[in-house]
C-alpha cells in the first residue's frame, strides 16, 4: 500500500510577481518541497495539509486562502516504495507573513514558477506548479 501524504502548494502575490513556498528538508539529500507531511490514522488528506502546513511553516488556516477546488494527486516512488502527495493551491493572505520553519527543515525560499520547478527536480511536480500558476495568472480561481 501506498504511503499517503498532503501538504499545500503556498504561493503569494508580490505586485504582479507570483511566487511559492518551498521548504528544503533537514535530513537526507534535503530535497525541496512545499510543506507537506504523511496522513495520520484516523485523519483525512485536508486535515493532514492544515496540520503539516502549521507544523512545517507556521502558517494556520486563518493565514491562507485555500483552493478547496483546486487540488492535484502525484504518485510517485520513494526509496522504492510508492508515495502518493496531494496538494492543495493556497494563497497566504498576507505576502509578508514570514514562515517559522521546523526543525524539519534548514532553509525556505519564495520562488517563481520556473525556479520552484528547477529547486524540485520532479517533472509531476513541474507539471502542478505549472497548471496552478497558469491558473492564478489567468484569474481562473
Amino acid at each position: 500500500m501506498a504511503k499517503r501524504a498532503a501538504g499545500f502548494l503556498i504561493f503569494r502575490r508580490l505586485c504582479e510577481r507570483i511566487e511559492y513556498l518551498m521548504l528544503q528538508a533537514s535530513y537526507g539529500q534535503h530535497h525541496w518541497s512545499p510543506p507537506k507531511g504523511h496522513v495520520d490514522p484516523g485523519e483525512d488528506d485536508y486535515a493532514t495539509a492544515l496540520r503539516e502546513t502549521t507544523e512545517e511553516a507556521g502558517y494556520a488556516e486563518s493565514d491562507l486562502k485555500v483552493y478547496r477546488e483546486q487540488s492535484r494527486t502525484l504518485e510517485y516512488k520513494v526509496k522504492g516504495h510508492d508515495k502518493v502527495v496531494v496538494y492543495w493551491l493556497a494563497e497566504l493572505r498576507n505576502a509578508a507573513q514570514e514562515a517559522k520553519l521546523s526543525d524539519e527543515h534548514q532553509d525556505q525560499k519564495w520562488l517563481d514558477c520556473d525556479a520552484a520547478i528547477r529547486i524540485s527536480g520532479y517533472e509531476d511536480f513541474a507539471k502542478m506548479v505549472r497548471e496552478f500558476d497558469a491558473k492564478i495568472k489567468a484569474n481562473e480561481l
